[in-house]
């Protein structure tokens, strides 16, 4: 396991260097910054397992600090620390985010128990976040090209607010994955995410699925039925392929977008839904308002932000890192040791014409991986792919 690297931000070299050899001294790497403003643009740009953090301090006090993070997001978790606090201070502190409060000079054996404490409450948040996923399904979104960059930042924007989302993409890009990332990051992440693939529902049935239906209201509805509106309630609901939703149900979900509201099929009662809606589709939608196939109002209600997923052609860059998130995946899923791939052999997958985007490649991998013997060479590419 890596050593846990802590964050020292005091304006007193003094002070830092005294607490770099006590933590150095328990094997935790140490960085250092000489002011608040140095401090939080580390903070921003890095992941640390912990940061010490003084309150009196030029260009940005430990209280601004803490109360930028909070504002940033930053999950690092922060001690504060001070020789010329109070008990207002230290109470005001952890009530805005501090993860606990040290007078200096600290008792030795505190300062170490609190960053301990402080490293293994982030680690544990992480694990149970990594579970959350793996529970969910939900994978990492791989790629650093400037294309896959665009969509992971429009991710972290936009995913806080109730701004309803529209993703637009070829088959097999991931464009269910951007959708679960918008519900994790969201603040409704502890409700429930609801999906509801519009393509795979016969269109008569579709009404009954997303709204609901009373017992009775149509031959064999033999009992009450709750549809994915209400099972959004308070989280997140799905649409998947939207461009293949009838006219009828798309007036329907356009009015509960407008008011809210819903009612379920056979009923008379308005039930109130509190729902945010992403959907994606990998039609043109535009092509499908100009057939009047799809309703213009409709777009509008649902792109609130466009979310345009690239293609695999469009990001080959990304090919080498997916290849191997793909490796340790499969590898770990089929209790295999982890197969290394040769250079020569990622070279031709990255020159490929991947017209099923990822889910074509993860399909290759796969078989690679069951064909290879001690790695993937280029030969195991040709004789496979």
């Amino acid at each position: 396991m890596a050593s846990p690297t802590v964050l020292i931000i005091d304006d007193e070299k003094s002070i830092r260097t005294a607490l770099r050899e006590i933590l150095e001294m328990e094997k935790i790497k140490v960085e250092e910054a000489q002011d608040g403003k140095e401090g939080i643009n580390l903070l921003l740009a890095k992941k640390y397992d912990c940061a010490l953090c003084d309150i009196n301090m030029p260009r940005l006090d430990g209280l601004q600090l803490l109360e930028k993070a909070k504002n940033e997001g930053v999950s690092t978790p922060i001690i504060m620390i001070s020789g010329h606090g109070s008990t207002e201070d230290a109470v005001d502190a952890v009530r805005n985010g501090a993860f606990d409060y040290i007078s200096k000079p600290p008792d030795l054996n505190r300062l170490l128990i609190t960053v301990r404490n402080a490293i293994d409450h982030d680690n544990l948040k992480e694990d149970n976040k990594k579970l959350k996923r793996k529970i969910n399904g939900t994978q990492e979104i791989v790629g650093q090209s400037d294309e896959i960059l665009k969509v992971k930042d429009t991710i972290d924007r936009v995913a806080p607010t109730d701004a309803r989302v529209l993703i637009l993409g070829d088959n097999g890009t991931g464009k269910e994955l951007i959708a679960r990332w918008m519900h994790e990051k969201s603040e409704r992440a502890n409700g429930p995410l609801i999906e509801v693939n519009c393509a795979a529902i016969p269109s008569e049935l579709i009404e009954s699925e997303l709204f609901g239906h009373e017992k009775g209201s149509f031959t064999g509805a033999v009992k009450q039925s709750i549809g994915k509106f209400e099972q959004a309630n308070g989280g997140t609901l799905f649409l998947d392929e939207i461009g293949d939703m009838s006219g009828k149900a798309q007036a329907k979900v356009l009015r509960a977008l407008q008011e809210g509201k819903i009612t379920r099929i056979g009923g008379d009662k308005e039930i109130s839904v509190d729902v945010r809606v992403v959907s994606a589709t990998n039609k043109n939608l535009q092509a499908e308002i100009e057939k009047e196939t799809f309703r213009k109002d409709l777009y509008f209600r649902l792109g609130v932000i466009v979310i345009e997923v690239p293609s695999l052609n469009d990001r080959k860059d990304d090919i080498p890192l997916l290849v191997e998130h793909f490796l340790d995946e499969i590898c770990e899923e089929q209790g295999k040791k982890r197969i290394q791939i040769t250079s020569e052999a990622v070279d031709m997958l990255c020159a490929r014409d991947w017209q099923g985007n990822i889910r074509e490649l993860n399909n290759i991998i796969q078989r690679l991986v069951i064909f290879a013997d001690n790695e993937i060479t280029a030969e195991t590419v040709t004789n496979h792919v």
